[in-house]
């Protein structure tokens, strides 16, 4: 498996990025929008790298600069189903966590819904002991917000019923360089 820069201007990679989106993420990705979503991330200013091995497309990640540099925001990361637990998400990020660094960037972060009630922050209201819920949070349903702990990450945050009500985004982040 080979971690390297997506590149912008491939059809034939782009299209096997969208059916990879929809695969992960079908319920934010129909029709048009895994299209609309890989021409934001091949954008000049942006970040993207994939993970590939044999010609197979296995994964992808993209970052976008915010808050001018010092802050970019990882969205979207897509592993194939079948190969997840493998490293190579895990691979993704640390590529582009060293990239966004050579960049300025000090703090990479995330937004991880929880569209499915798949944390204990989908119960009860948010807008009452945040920080505590936060703290005593609790996996349910294979949630990825572990994976990002794994990765280094910390949620920093959340917007309560972002996705709807008792489906908050979940905010975490990691500094990168100081």
């Amino acid at each position: 498996m080979e971690i390297k820069e997506f590149p912008r201007n491939d059809p034939a990679l782009l299209h096997q990025a969208q059916e990879l989106l929809q695969e992960c993420f079908p319920q934010a990705y129909s029709g048009d929008l895994a299209a609309q979503q890989m021409a934001l991330c091949v954008e000049e200013e942006r970040l993207a790298f994939m993970a590939e091995e044999d010609g197979k497309l296995l994964g992808f990640v993209g970052a976008m600069p915010q808050y001018g540099v010092t802050a970019w925001e990882l969205h979207p990361l897509a592993v194939t189903e079948a190969r997840r637990g493998e490293g190579i998400g895990a691979a993704l990020v640390a590529r582009l966590e060293k990239e966004c660094a050579a960049r300025g960037c000090l703090t990479l972060y995330l937004g991880t819904d929880d569209e499915f009630f798949q944390t204990s922050l989908s119960q009860g209201d948010l807008f009452e002991d945040t920080f505590q819920k936060i703290r005593d949070i609790q996996n349910l349903g294979h949630h990825p917000y572990e994976f990002y702990q794994k990765q280094g990450f910390q949620i920093v945050g959340v917007l309560p019923d972002a996705n709807g009500p008792g489906k908050p985004d979940i905010w975490m982040a990691k500094r990168v360089s100081q």
